[in-house]
């Protein structure tokens, strides 16, 4: 029997967050905790995999607490308990998968597996409410670059992803190279700002005519022989030049992409989430090219674009409506896929 407020547990430990939401109707938010491990990773360059498992093991039955007393709640008044089963670490998603689970039985509680790449879709229903349908939703992240044509909930198709590296991963990976810390992508936005986009020519890759697909892994190879060829000139290389070149030649793609898609599909409503829908540049970008083009835009605060739970919690609600549950034999799908449904 359904309760008289759906309220969903939403629980995300697929990469480095230990996230846990509370979430009543899909768009109220009583509670929702981040706990970063961003200190933990940053002087290794990158995310160690079981640094990240330990830390979740840690944590989480704490903050699961902390988010139950800041929204007042006793287990008694959930709904339903949602959980990102993947794409992700294997390990960091057994910690999150494992807890849920304990959690549905003792409750007795409905499971609901939430696709990560859904859930960043979903920040934007979570930040604005309905959307109009149907729509194009450009979703971009450290791991996953996804162009996904929505018909209505729980209705998409999978219009383009990345072949090769994602445009989050492409950016750490830069970052590393020219010794900016970890995360790449704040650090790089910033520099871009004090730089000019156009004083390199690095390629962009739109592939094969009529493609939606995306790969970056081409223009990883061009920024990294272009500072190779300047060390071995001996020659000082100009870092915000270079960030906003490459930044432009990324931005420049997700976004004629995104315009593509939304013409082809005939809809008037585009939306971008996801980690690197905090950058600013394409932000700017598309929310400019889309108002020229008449599309509505809408991307979620900068609090919503990277992993939080709040999103896994609002996908939850609509799979609850549609009783769209998981058994308690869930396993983690590290290389989980979104699949078209029309």
């Amino acid at each position: 029997m359904k309760k008289e407020h759906i309220i969903i547990l939403g629980v995300e430990t697929s990469c480095d967050d230990t996230a846990v939401s509370l979430v009543a109707e899909g768009r109220e938010i009583l509670s929702s905790l981040v706990s970063s491990q961003m200190d933990l990773h940053e002087r290794f360059g990158g995310v160690v995999p079981e640094v990240a498992s330990r830390r979740h093991l840690e944590i989480i039955n704490a903050l699961i607490e902390e988010a139950m007393e800041e929204a007042d709640l006793n287990f008694s008044d959930l709904s339903a308990i949602g959980v990102t089963y993947g794409p992700g670490l294997v390990g960091a998603l057994l910690i999150g998968v494992s807890t849920a689970k304990a959690l549905a039985y003792t409750c007795h509680l409905p499971l609901i597996a939430v696709n990560h790449i859904e859930g960043h879709m979903y920040a934007n229903f979570l930040a604005h409410g309905d959307l109009p349908f149907p729509l194009v939703s450009l979703i971009v992240s450290g791991g996953h670059t996804n162009l996904v044509y929505m018909e209505d909930h729980g209705k998409m198709e999978i219009m383009g992803r990345t072949r090769d590296d994602a445009a989050g991963e492409v950016f750490d990976k830069i970052a590393r190279s020219l010794e900016l810390g970890y995360p790449g992508g704040p650090v790089i936005d910033n520099l871009s700002k004090k730089g000019n986009p156009l004083a390199i020519p690095f390629p962009r890759a739109y592939l094969e005519e009529g493609s939606y697909d995306f790969s970056f892994s081409g223009l990883k190879s061009a920024v990294l022989n272009h500072l190779n060829r300047q060390k071995l000139k001996g020659e000082k290389v100009n870092i915000p030049d270079l960030a906003a070149s490459f930044q432009e030649a990324v931005v420049e793609v997700l976004v004629e992409k995104t315009l593509a898609a939304a013409r082809d599909k005939g809809v008037r409503t585009i939306s971008l989430s996801g980690g690197v829908a905090a950058n600013q540049a394409l932000r700017l970008s598309l929310e400019q090219k889309a108002r020229e083009k008449g599309y509505r835009l809408f991307f979620p605060p900068l609090s919503l674009c990277t992993d939080n739970a709040a999103m896994v919690a609002c996908v939850g609600y609509y799979q609850y409506l549609r009783e769209d549950f998981a058994s308690l034999d869930l396993n983690a799908v590290p290389g989980l896929q979104l699949i078209s449904s029309l």
